[in-house]
């Protein structure tokens, strides 16, 4: 992929909180001064990766996108009445072994569930960590929508009785 001095330019610190200069500098990219979209495009030779599309590193970042896959909630709701076996989840979800296994290692890595191997089955067992965390973010989210919610309604009240006192006279 080739592009002039005027498209691209090298910004390392933009991107030093998500991969650290060394990783930059191993990497050799080039950073586009007018992404696409609004996306931030890396190029390195011929390949374009959107970084911040592909970058999950905060544990809420995991969770969520573990939970975003109807499958993978069908999954915590089930371990959630009781231990299971990678093959008992695929026959009751109807999938293949090896598609089960890869949305348990999503649900593994976001530390939502467990596995441990004895013998020839392993089992799955929901994690010790929890869902606090992300349910404190949406609490937390809720009230601002609450609270934006209640000025507009202020707003529109204020708006009618301006209205009101208008029309009356």
């Amino acid at each position: 992929m080739n592009s002039s001095s005027s498209d691209t330019a090298c910004r390392p610190a933009v991107l030093n909180a998500y991969c650290g200069a060394e990783a930059l500098a191993e990497l050799n990219v080039t950073v586009c001064a007018r992404p696409l979209s609004g996306r931030l495009r890396l190029s390195r030779a011929d390949h374009t990766l959107n970084y911040m599309v592909q970058y999950l590193d905060s544990p809420l970042d995991r969770s969520f996108a573990a939970l975003s896959d109807a499958t993978r909630r069908g999954i915590i709701d089930q371990l959630g009445r009781a231990d299971a076996s990678i093959t008992s989840l695929a026959d009751r979800f109807q999938m293949t072994l090896t598609g089960m296994k890869k949305h348990v290692q999503v649900l593994e890595r976001a530390g939502l569930v467990v596995t441990q191997k004895v013998g020839r089955v392993r089992t799955c067992k929901l994690g010790k960590r929890g869902l606090k965390a992300e349910a404190e973010w949406i609490e937390a989210h809720r009230k601002l929508f609450e609270a934006r919610f209640e000025a507009l309604d202020e707003i529109i009240s204020e708006m009618k009785q301006e209205e009101n006192d208008g029309s009356a006279s």
